[in-house]
């Protein structure tokens, strides 16, 4: 099984199993899915290459993932109760939904929901601290919007709906477009292999790339633009202000993640470190006055690796090394 198709499956088994509890916004049930129900799912997203002029659709499923442009319609053949889709795009886009039709009894308890960022197991990414906006404010309902929000646009290159339709024959079809974001922050990654550079242009916020797999990270390159003369007031880097730091753990809320290593110093890599959990996550923290970057690059850790890490690790949760 080569890499990819490990990576796809992985992510695939990650997004059902966040719908298999109980949230806030969403009470679910156990889902159908076998493994050729997987492997439907792996196969449906391929990467298509399709003329400019032509429209990729598809029928949406109740449990569904998305990594391509195009038209997704839903139609309920039978009541359907517990239903999300998963939207992914590269690290640089941003990811739009657009609403073309709606047919749905909002008053008998109807309802489709576009959440700014992903909700997994009852965690959310970016979490609350990451975030720009409350977290109220990240959902938003058809139901109460209408046609005032027909276009929604999320912060970051992830991004999912939740949907609960009583009738037979109700349904709705949505347009997701990828757009151009020149400074992303807050990322999921696709793959659990790559590189990537992440710039906080003079901006006073906090920006995570998620990498939802165990991985060996290296990083290249640091630039942070404080001198380093900073009063050290808290623990770890935090009194620097602008800083990176490194996480594991089994959720892809940062909040809840276990801090694996503080960086609070330029530096010209590399620097490394394997981290056998289910999410590593770097993260980056910007006072805003200064222009910070951050270069690294990560590979999936192979079976003999991950051994050996829970071999010498005294660690519960995770991994690392």
């Amino acid at each position: 099984m080569s890499g990819t198709f490990r990576a796809h499956v992985g992510f695939l088994f990650l997004c059902l199993t966040s719908l298999r509890g109980q949230g806030r916004y969403l009470d679910v049930q156990e889902n159908e899915i076998t493994p050729e129900g997987l492997l439907s799912l792996l196969n449906s997203e391929l990467k298509r290459e399709l003329p400019d002029d032509v429209v990729y659709r598809r029928p949406l499923r109740c449990l569904d993932m998305i990594s391509v442009e195009g038209q997704f319609t839903f139609s309920a053949d039978r009541p359907q109760l517990n239903c999300a889709a998963f939207f992914i795009g590269e690290p640089t886009d941003v990811i739009s939904v657009e609403y073309n039709a709606v047919d749905i009894d909002c008053r008998g308890g109807d309802f489709v929901k576009v959440f700014d960022g992903w909700v997994m197991k009852g965690e959310k990414f970016p979490s609350s601290q990451d975030h720009q906006l409350p977290l109220f404010e990240r959902y938003v309902d058809y139901c109460d919007s209408g046609s005032v929000r027909r276009t929604i646009h999320a912060s970051q290159n992830v991004a999912m709906i939740f949907f609960r339709l009583h009738q037979p024959g109700s349904g709705f079809t949505i347009t997701v477009r990828k757009l151009r974001n020149p400074f992303p922050c807050n990322i999921i990654s696709q793959t659990p292999e790559g590189s990537f550079t992440m710039v906080i242009p003079q901006q006073h916020k906090n920006c995570s790339f998620s990498i939802i797999y165990p991985v060996e990270i290296q990083i290249g390159e640091l630039s942070l633009g404080h001198i380093n003369d900073f009063k050290r007031s808290l623990p770890g880097c935090a009194g620097s202000g602008d800083f990176v730091e490194l996480l594991g753990g089994n959720g892809v809320d940062t909040s809840k993640m276990y801090p694996v290593a503080d960086l609070c110093y330029s530096f010209n890599g590399p620097a490394q470190m394997k981290i056998g959990c289910d999410n590593t996550v770097v993260r980056m923290v910007s006072s805003g006055k200064f222009i910070n970057r951050v270069t690294f690059q990560y590979r999936l850790l192979n079976r003999q690796e991950l051994q050996k890490l829970k071999g010498n690790s005294v660690e519960d949760f995770c991994f690392i090394e």
